[in-house]
């Protein structure tokens, strides 16, 4: 079954705030590869901790009808407004931006507004979801 086309253009609440500590930029760093020191800037992927939060808050919606077992995560891109530093307190807003079936498969595309406590808008994380419903 295709998810719902009114599902196009909807926003999803915020996640809940999301503390950047140095053992969460080294668990990060270290689980990537990604070469980080204490006082250097996030890596630049480690936007995804938060932008994925949000996107688990759409798949568990249960009126979007998607399961994470058949999602497949086909593109990921990141626009850095400012670079994420230790004791930034972030969330992130999820909205669906495109929505096509092909083959059977709903290609979803959304965009994450990741704003800081003082509601300033530190990344964009955009994401394409291939999900192909019904699946074995």
């Amino acid at each position: 079954m295709a998810v719902d086309p009114t599902l196009d253009g909807r926003q999803f609440p915020p996640t809940s705030a999301y503390s950047v500590t140095a053992q969460r930029l080294a668990d990060f760093a270290g689980a990537t590869g990604t070469a980080w020191q204490p006082g250097d800037p996030a890596p630049a992927t480690f936007p995804i901790v938060v932008a994925f939060a949000a996107m688990q808050g759409l798949m568990r919606d249960p009126s979007v009808g998607i399961e994470l077992r058949h999602v497949i995560h086909g593109q990921q891109r990141f626009v850095h407004h400012r670079p994420v530093h230790e004791g930034d307190e972030l969330t992130a807003t999820l909205q669906v931006t495109g929505l096509r079936q092909i083959g059977g498969a709903d290609i979803i595309a959304t965009s994450s507004a990741i704003h800081d406590a003082a509601g300033v808008l530190v990344c964009t994380a955009e994401a394409t979801l291939v999900h192909t419903a019904g699946a074995a």
